[in-house]
């Protein structure tokens, strides 16, 4: 009985033991969500910055410049003796680009993403895609100049009357550039389409072709739309290859032939040192900036809806 008393008194040695190992496990674990949290509390704090500055340097802007008169110029001269401020000659130029951009990046980037998800072998794959990302990691100075002294005189010789400054170049060039990112997250939205859809439609008897177009793609949709307004929020953005290949002339209007002006564009020449620090022309900077931030935003805001509203799930 003595030693049976013994025995059920003694201390819990083992609860003892393991008691500062969980709290040097939970100490670690409040280390690391203290880390973690300061990471991402200076990417929020950073973006707070940006659209402070933004903001603040606009309605500098806008006290001098009424909004309609920014919205409804039809000449953009703010570094010009007679200044006006038409934003939408900007933006039409910007828009026009990137349209260019989009038509010739969708079906190249679709049609790499369906080969390579369905139809290449693991083999063919393995040696496609690292040369398709490729195209991604080439600077955008480089598409730049390709675009201005070799793709403008090649089109020159079947348009003679094409300046050699233009849109239809610069987008062209600029769809190239995006084609990656359209077929690398095509591809991985092609890709995580579950094998039983494919299964289930081959047992019906469809082709291939039939499959991919009438089941795969369907499935795909979200995903294969968000790298699309990626690919369009990322041609918007761009500077190098249209300010080399556009050119600098303000022009209102959708023709590609001619030279024109992007938001991008004309951000690089102020920042080049023509306006004076604090000037009118200066707050243009921060104005057309906010322009740009507010079309990014609602294609980003358009992209989460679009996949929330048809995204597909599978058990």
């Amino acid at each position: 009985m003595t030693a049976q008393y013994t025995v059920d008194n003694a201390p819990n040695d083992t609860g003892s033991l393991w008691r500062p190992n969980r709290d040097r496990a939970k100490l670690s674990q409040n280390i690391v969500k203290l880390i973690c949290g300061a990471f991402a509390a200076v990417s929020i704090v950073t973006t707070l910055g940006i659209v402070a500055t933004l903001v603040f340097e606009t309605i500098s802007f806008l006290q001098q410049v009424p909004l309609g008169q920014f919205l409804t110029d039809r000449r953009w001269t703010p570094l010009f003796a007679s200044q006006e401020f038409g934003i939408f000659v900007l933006v039409s130029a910007t828009v026009m680009i990137s349209t260019i951009a989009i038509l010739v990046a969708m079906p190249l980037g679709l049609l790499a993403a369906v080969c390579l998800s369905e139809y290449a072998s693991p083999n063919f794959r393995r040696i496609l895609k690292p040369i398709l990302e490729i195209l991604a990691g080439v600077p955008t100075v480089v598409y730049g100049y390709f675009a201005l002294l070799t793709v403008t005189p090649v089109l020159q010789l079947l348009l003679p009357n094409l300046k050699g400054f233009n849109s239809i170049s610069a987008g062209l060039v600029l769809g190239i550039m995006i084609t990656p990112l359209v077929a690398s997250l095509s591809e991985d939205a092609i890709y995580s389409v579950p094998q039983r859809l494919r299964d289930g439609a081959y047992a019906l008897g469809t082709t291939k072709r039939e499959t991919v177009i009438s089941v795969v793609l369907p499935a795909a949709l979200s995903g294969i739309v968000s790298s699309l307004i990626l690919a369009v929020s990322r041609a918007v953005g761009e500077t190098m290859i249209v300010t080399l290949a556009a050119g600098s002339n303000p022009t209102l209007g959708l023709n590609p032939f001619v030279p024109v002006m992007t938001m991008t564009a004309f951000i690089v020449q102020v920042t080049k040192g023509d306006a004076v620090h604090g000037s009118i022309a200066y707050q243009t900077l921060f104005a057309v900036g906010t322009t740009l931030f507010l079309i990014t935003l609602v294609l980003n805001a358009f992209s989460f809806w679009f996949v929330r509203r048809f995204r597909e799930k599978y058990d």
